[in-house]
């Protein structure tokens, strides 16, 4: 991103006491944060890095976790916190992209003060602002249940045998009723009722299968529906992070 590079060339003019040019990349580095605060005045954060991690340390049976959640609950009842966290990590199935963001709220504010304090030749001083801003970066994590991912990928199998292979085409939409209760048991939006819903369509498609009706309406409708479900749960988690952020930063402009 054009305003993360001129402000490491601003550090870098700094180092080698070149202060006119420290000053002109400060410059350009806020002209380019202005463009994109007027482009998208909305959007309070710059992603520089991304990254995706899987976490997948849940048991394939839902006794199995079922049992871990009982003992999480134990372990809170009796206030011991550090062994509910350690038996809730064996209870991740997700597919984790974490994005991490530079606050458009406080940047321009730290190239403004890198700029006065170069002026008062506190050159020290401000590289280490600079420095400070650009290693203070905003993490967004947005999971996606693995267990849904299975599902997904489990219906689609049974779409492409629905005609050759219709008995191994509703055992894989077993499969994926049974993923879609696993995702329940293990806490992915548990109470959502879009579950049932999923559920009710996978029953119905089972039926039709049993016939030689076509299925390929239900089967569009199934992914259609599914695929939704799954964009509404990520996209939850990133946009209650972003405005966590924007508090955050109102705060800090209060506070100032």
């Amino acid at each position: 991103m054009a305003a993360i590079e001129e402000t490491q060339r601003a550090i870098d003019a700094i180092n080698a006491n070149t202060i006119s040019e420290a000053l002109s990349a400060i410059e350009r580095a806020s002209g380019k944060i202005n463009v994109q605060l007027a482009r998208n005045p909305e959007n309070a954060l710059i992603p520089v890095s991304q990254e995706v991690v899987v976490f997948d340390t849940a048991p394939e049976d839902i006794d199995a976790i079922l049992e871990i959640a009982d003992a999480v609950d134990a372990a809170i009842l009796l206030d011991d916190y550090p062994a509910a966290r350690a038996l809730l990590y064996g209870l991740m199935s997700e597919l984790r992209v974490r994005t991490c963001n530079l606050p458009l709220a406080t940047y321009p504010v730290a190239l403004t003060e890198a700029a006065r304090l170069l002026d008062e030749k506190k050159n020290d001083e401000a590289r280490m602002v600079l420095m400070v801003a650009l290693s203070t970066l905003v993490a967004i994590d947005r999971a996606t249940p693995l267990p849904l991912l299975l599902a997904r990928e489990a219906i689609n199998e049974a779409e492409a045998q629905r005609n050759t292979e219709k008995d191994s085409a509703r055992e894989l939409l077993d499969t994926a009723r049974y993923e879609l209760d696993r995702s329940m048991a293990l806490g992915y939006a548990t109470q959502d009722p879009e579950y049932k819903a999923l559920k009710d369509e996978i029953s119905n498609l089972q039926k039709q299968l049993k016939t030689n009706e076509d299925t390929s309406s239900l089967f569009s409708r199934l992914k259609e529906r599914l695929s939704a479900f799954l964009k509404r749960q990520s996209t939850g988690k990133q946009s209650r992070q972003v405005e966590s952020q924007r508090q955050k930063s109102e705060r800090e402009k209060r506070a100032a």
